[in-house]
């Protein structure tokens, strides 16, 4: 509904001019709305691909290898095991004294408990095969190792 506001006299003359009438800004501006949010979604989109999670391991490299498509449990093998005795679950880092009960939890209530063994390419057998036997003393039936193929980063 517009406003009538009745009009000042005009300075000189002592005539009043006629009736105003304006209208009240009832609607929002949404265009600096929608500019900073687009400023938000590019800032955004920009930064996504260079937050990293998890951690770098250098895959040995196999030509038979395939691709997963399901939700696995993963343990990775750093290249400083040896130094840190430190393995990671799911990118959740566990001391390997308690590695067996952390995997008895996780593959609580799967029928079919096997676990994917990503390991750096530096680390020893002999370390790769301390984790695989604990990993059996879990309860763990199979454990397939991660390889990258030769042209995969």
């Amino acid at each position: 509904m517009p406003k009538v506001q009745p009009a000042a006299a005009a300075p000189g003359n002592g005539r009043a001019r006629g009736r105003r009438v304006t209208s009240s800004l009832a609607e929002i501006n949404v265009v600096p709305l929608v500019d900073v949010m687009l400023v938000l979604l590019i800032i955004f989109m920009v930064t996504a691909p260079m937050i990293q999670h998890g951690i770098d391991v250098n895959l040995p490299v196999s030509r038979q290898a395939t691709a997963m498509t399901t939700e696995r449990v993963f343990v990775t093998l750093p290249a400083a095991f040896r130094r840190t005795q430190t393995v990671y679950i799911n990118d959740k880092a566990v001391p390997l004294s308690v590695l067996q009960e952390r995997i008895r939890q996780e593959l609580q209530g799967k029928a079919d408990p096997q676990v994917y063994l990503k390991s750096d390419s530096g680390v020893d057998v002999q370390d790769l095969m301390t984790v695989m036997d604990r990993l059996k003393g879990a309860g763990v039936q199979k454990v397939g190792l991660v390889s990258k193929l030769p042209g995969e980063r």
